[in-house]
C-alpha cells in the first residue's frame, strides 16, 4: 500500500498531529487524529445516526479511512470548518 501524504497540522509541536494521506491505489483518504474528548465520544457513540446501524466506537478505531467518493462531502466540511474559524 502506497499512501501519498498531503499535510500536517501545522501546530504540530513534533509529536503526533492530525495528518492526512491519500491511498494512491484506491484514491481513499487516510486520516490520523487527535482522541476526542469523554463527552464528544459519549455523545457519538450514544446516537443512532443512521436507522439500524450499531451506535458505539469500537477500540480498534483511531485512524480512519474516508472512501474516495466521500471527498466532496469532507471538502464541504473543511469549507463549513474554514468558514467559522473566519468568523471567531
Amino acid at each position: 500500500m502506497d499512501l501519498q501524504f498531503i499535510g500536517i497540522d501545522p501546530n504540530t509541536g513534533g509529536e503526533g498531529s492530525p495528518t492526512a494521506w491519500v491511498e494512491e491505489k484506491t484514491a481513499d483518504l487516510v486520516l490520523q487524529g487527535v482522541k476526542a474528548e469523554e463527552a464528544l465520544e459519549a455523545l457519538v457513540s450514544g446516537t443512532e445516526w443512521v436507522a439500524g446501524h450499531a451506535v458505539g466506537i469500537p477500540a480498534h478505531e483511531t485512524v480512519i479511512r474516508i472512501p474516495a467518493r466521500m471527498v466532496p462531502i469532507l471538502r464541504e466540511a473543511c469549507d463549513v470548518a474554514e468558514r467559522r474559524a473566519e468568523l471567531r
